[in-house]
């Protein structure tokens, strides 16, 4: 019953049978099989059909909530046996908001000296698909915001503040200043982070607080996307201190706090909360308790 339900959940994922047979390296055939065979042994229907898939029934989306529960707990144990027979081994996947990802070297490689049979994958989506993909055993853990949003039923580490910079190049409006005022960043030609992410909601309210509004001429959901305009001279950005920094910016550009208020907000890692962790899961908490106890991790 286990693969049936894990392939109910790729359907439900995808909400496309095609999709979610090619997701599961299935024929469209057999995953459609499979979902009939498993509503026959649970005596409900599970999926609203038509000439194409129409969405989940109430008892559906019930089981939906039972498939990942048991579909994880089911990884959890394989993947303990496996590391009692071999030590610590596998595949761990991290979703990351754009903010946080120049800071995952200081988890990912401190980890990878320590078990060095375990590879990643990390991709960069905004708060809520890191939450989404989460709840749907799509990734092992999350690097998100732990503030401002509701996260649900996960396991927190904290792992720095976000302290925020006007990024400018040098000769720059303002350019000359050791601190800016949010309502002073506020009339600049910015490039930000798109509307979706939770970084940009930050910004806009920080500076609607101070009295003004951001007016983007550019907007991407690539970090290096922004500090390329940045280095034109045509554009100034807002960023978090630590991905500031871990450009390495060059002498002609300006990283400026901004002041009035200075602003923080709480990043860390997230992952699925349930007892017990699987043993990379387990570990990867560990790794980002170390990170988070250090001294110039906030």
């Amino acid at each position: 019953m286990i693969d049936k339900l894990e392939f109910f959940i790729a359907l439900a994922n995808e909400k496309h049978f095609g999709r979610a047979a090619e997701e599961c390296g299935i024929s469209q055939p057999t995953l459609s099989a499979a979902i009939r065979q498993l509503e026959d042994q649970l005596g409900v229907m599970l999926v609203s059909r038509g000439s194409r898939f129409q969405g989940l029934t109430p008892e559906g989306q019930r089981v939906l909530e039972w498939a990942r529960r048991i579909v994880g707990d089911a990884r959890t144990m394989r993947e303990e046996m496996r590391a009692a027979r071999n030590g610590l081994s596998g595949h761990i996947r991290i979703a990351a908001i754009p903010t946080a990802l120049a800071m995952l070297p200081r988890i990912t490689a401190p980890f990878q000296e320590r078990h060095p049979d375990v590879t990643f994958s990390i991709v960069s989506r905004n708060s809520l698909q890191v939450l989404s993909m989460l709840e749907n055993l799509e990734i092992d853990a999350g690097i998100t915001y732990l503030e401002n949003e509701p996260l649900g039923r996960v396991t927190s580490v904290p792992l720095y503040a976000e302290h925020y910079n006007l990024i400018t190049a040098a000769g720059s409006p303002l350019s000359d200043r050791d601190s800016v005022t949010w309502k002073e960043v506020g009339d600049l030609r910015l490039c930000l982070l798109t509307a979706d992410m939770q970084n940009r909601r930050i910004i806009n309210q920080l500076l609607a607080e101070a009295g003004g509004t951001a007016h983007p001429t550019l907007e991407s959901n690539s970090m290096i996307v922004l500090f390329s305009h940045v280095r034109t001279g045509r554009w100034a950005s807002i960023m978090p201190r630590i991905i500031a920094k871990s450009f390495g910016f060059p002498a002609e550009i300006r990283m400026i706090p901004i002041i009035e208020p200075q602003a923080h907000h709480l990043v860390g890692l997230v992952a699925t909360h349930r007892e017990p962790f699987t043993p990379l899961v387990s570990a990867l908490l560990h790794e980002a308790r170390i990170l988070s106890d250090e001294p110039d991790s906030q």
